[in-house]
């Protein structure tokens, strides 16, 4: 390259900068224009997490393209291929489905870190997981809870002759589901025990046609009074925290990505999440929307 050649394109160069500086973004953000790629799975939750990461990506300078509704069987190896960049996970489902290891026992941190250290081969990261955690659970009418004063896991069973279970073959049959509560809190003698589908359960309950189901424990109808949440007194379900599934390599070239990122979800707690649920899934509003609002409200405002 001759001295006049390297004039040229130096001088070329400081002026892209200057035009990058003018525009009042940093030199590393605007440097990179490949856009990152933020998926979610098919329900409301992660759909809605995943509008608030895209928000909070555009807001640190990112552009961002948005894929929804991935399925469930081939959403890791999307991120895993870099067909996506990031998406909300869970470390109770990366531990268990994923990686094929037991999460029983495990605490919180314990599992997030089991997750962190087990997606590394696939060339993944996660960051920091939010207190929200979307396990399993036991939901039951309000007013059969307070008739027959259960709050527990334990009180359902003592009380399980008195109670109507709305299941699905699933649960029927997983080790850690219903077995697994026959095993921790002993036989669960149900005064009926009928398989609906899944998005059913809170519809037969309403109609009281039923009185308790399994549940996650962020879904929206838990916000409300007619439905309350059991407590898992023996601590028979594992941690199931939100947590974003990263792919390193677009971590490593998006370097403001963690922080945002991790300024949101350490204000997604479980009361959040389902609140966050009870907008979509209750009141009927746009998940999009529910992400604006939760976004403006907790991280532009404070």
């Amino acid at each position: 390259m001759t001295i006049r050649l390297r004039k040229v394109v130096l001088s070329f160069a400081l002026a892209l900068v200057a035009l990058v500086i003018a525009a009042g973004l940093p030199v590393s953000v605007r440097a990179n224009s490949k856009p990152l790629i933020v998926g979610s799975k098919s329900f409301s939750e992660s759909k809605t997490v995943s509008e608030i990461y895209a928000l909070a990506l555009e807001h640190a300078g990112y552009k961002v393209v948005r894929k929804p509704n991935i399925s469930n069987s081939v959403v890791y190896r999307a991120v895993k291929t870099g067909q996506i960049d990031v998406y909300p996970e869970y470390t109770g489902t990366i531990v268990e489905a994923y990686l094929k290891k037991s999460a029983s026992g495990k605490n919180a941190s314990q599992m997030a870190s089991l997750a962190q250290k087990g997606v590394k081969k696939d060339g993944l990261i996660t960051f920091t997981y939010a207190p929200g955690d979307n396990r399993q659970g036991i939901g039951i009418r309000s007013s059969v809870a307070e008739k027959y004063h259960i709050k527990t896991l334990s009180d359902l069973q003592k009380n399980a002759a008195k109670i109507r279970f709305v299941s699905q073959g699933e649960f029927d049959k997983r080790a850690d589901a219903l077995p697994g509560m026959n095993r921790k809190y002993g036989k669960y003698n149900f005064k009926s025990h009928k398989d609906y589908d899944d998005s059913l359960k809170y519809k037969i309950m309403s109609q009281n046609k039923g009185d308790a189901a399994p549940v996650s424990t962020t879904d929206g109808q838990l916000a409300t009074s007619k439905f309350t949440l059991l407590k898992d007194d023996k601590g028979l379900w594992a941690p199931y925290n939100l947590v974003p599934l990263v792919n390193e390599k677009a971590a490593k070239s998006h370097p403001k990505m963690e922080r945002a990122l991790n300024q949101v979800d350490a204000k997604l707690t479980t009361k959040q999440l389902t609140a966050l649920n009870k907008k979509v899934d209750v009141d009927g509003q746009n998940y999009k929307i529910v992400a604006k609002n939760w976004y403006s409200d907790h991280i532009l405002n404070h």
